[in-house]
């Protein structure tokens, strides 16, 4: 393993903005991986942390195949996590929206330009990726619809299923779709959390990786649990919403089994806990996502499923 610096920003009363990546191999580039790109991804980029130690145990049992190159980037945006912000905390911007990025721009497309100059080239791209819900999700690949689909390659993840995302405007400036329209093969693996670590869900993200690393002769993996991805469209997922706001009382988890009628969480007057809502199953299925915040607003999304009719 060796490192380099992906992008710097000089910086004159403090350290300077450094972008570190992590190179595994020699050889053609194959592989970029990249972690959290917002303050509050500790789950990404602790993932990509494991990735690397594992990474690092296949190179030193001679198990990474030669003539190829990984990069592994575990933060693309560490100044926001220092501080504990979301985003940029200058302006409050998004680098995941401003790929392909512009080196003559704000600070932000500056940093996207960077990496991206660094990264467009590799034929496979895989992000550690977060939703904007607070929530847990069960683990998950993401791909978009663009003309490049690939539905059976998602399956080399061998995580329980691969959803296929129709891009909406916003997309066209993220580094997922970015990487498409450059040619890259781009996958977003979902994880169950963003700002709190699960070091199971971690784990599964690191094994779907290096099943995918394996399955495209990069790596010579060891056998994990390989699960038999079902395909979900985006749209076939059931959103299930409050009426009223209050306290969140969740009464299932995720990756539960849940029939139709079946109560799945209730909603709490703040003040004097009477229960304002008890929401239930619209359809038999699978919970996909789970509010986790303690509040609620009404007519919020809290509990998704995957329909029984869709698997």
């Amino acid at each position: 393993m060796r490192t380099e610096v992906i992008y710097e920003n000089r910086s004159l009363y403090r350290d300077d903005f450094k972008i570190m990546g992590y190179v595994f191999g020699e050889g053609e580039k194959s592989v970029c991986i990249v972690g959290n790109m917002r303050g509050n991804e500790y789950q990404q980029l602790y993932a990509c942390s494991q990735l690397i130690q594992t990474l690092k145990r296949a190179e030193k049992e001679g198990r990474l195949a030669y003539g190829h190159q990984i990069l592994v980037i575990p933060s693309a945006n560490p100044y926001s996590m220092n501080v504990g912000k979301r985003f940029w905390p200058i302006d409050n911007t998004d680098i995941n929206r401003m790929f392909p990025g512009y080196m003559e721009g704000e600070t932000t497309q500056r940093i996207a330009g960077g990496i991206f100059e660094k990264i467009s080239d590799y034929p496979y791209g895989i992000q550690f990726a977060s939703n904007y819900m607070p929530g847990e999700f069960m683990p998950y690949v993401n791909i978009m619809k663009t003309d490049l689909e690939y539905v059976e390659l998602a399956k080399k993840f061998g995580m329980p299923y691969v959803v296929r995302r129709t891009p909406r405007p916003y997309d066209t400036t993220t580094l997922n779709y970015n990487w498409q329209i450059w040619e890259t093969r781009a996958f977003s693996l979902y994880t169950t959390t963003t700002d709190r670590i699960n070091r199971d869900s971690a784990r599964r993200g690191v094994e779907a990786v290096m099943m995918f690393l394996d399955a495209i002769g990069v790596v010579k993996n060891r056998k994990y649990k390989r699960y038999l991805s079902q395909i979900i469209d985006d749209r076939e997922i059931v959103s299930v919403r409050t009426t009223e706001a209050g306290f969140f009382e969740p009464l299932v988890e995720t990756e539960e089994e849940v029939k139709k009628g079946q109560p799945l969480a209730r909603i709490l007057n703040p003040l004097d806990g009477e229960e304002l809502e008890c929401i239930s199953a619209p359809v038999d299925g699978i919970v996909f996502f789970r509010h986790s915040d303690p509040l609620t607003y009404g007519h919020t999304a809290v509990i998704k499923l995957i329909a029984e009719s869709s698997v």
